[in-house]
């Protein structure tokens, strides 16, 4: 293999890397964020407060997904590159729209295990949290 090519495919997996890293910096403060909503609510015992944990929640996965899509994407360059190059990429050339179904797509990313399902469970404790507080703690 040429030196350029393994120079593009260290360029590659360098963007790799940052949206894992982007990915899961975004967890990091996705918790931080919720957490510092369920001390606002400790403080002023509004259970509605709980609710207000949704909009982040969705903003992050939307932006979680869309991060893992970016990597998938990439990673499909990179194996392609590595595996003889079928779409003619030039050197350190990037086209991550190249790979747009399957693995690729944004839906797929949005419900893959590693996304969905810390999202999802988030969102069904913080339910469980919301309906106890409201309807079961005072009654």
């Amino acid at each position: 293999m040429k030196e350029e090519a393994i120079k593009h495919l260290e360029f590659i997996q360098n963007i790799i890397t940052r949206m894992n890293t982007n990915s899961f910096q975004l967890k990091r403060m996705f918790v931080i964020i919720i957490s510092a909503l369920l001390a606002v609510y400790a403080s002023e015992k509004n259970p509605d407060f709980i609710l207000i944990t949704i909009l982040p929640l969705i903003l992050f996965w939307f932006l979680d997904s869309y991060y893992l899509q970016q990597e998938r994407k990439f990673r499909g360059l990179y194996n392609d590159l590595l595996n003889g190059n079928p779409h003619n990429v030039k050197p350190f050339e990037m086209k991550p729209n190249l790979y747009k179904r399957g693995r690729y797509s944004f839906r797929s990313a949005f419900l893959s295990k590693t996304i969905s399902t810390v999202y999802i469970s988030v969102a069904i404790v913080v339910s469980f949290i919301y309906i106890y507080l409201k309807y079961f703690k005072n009654g």
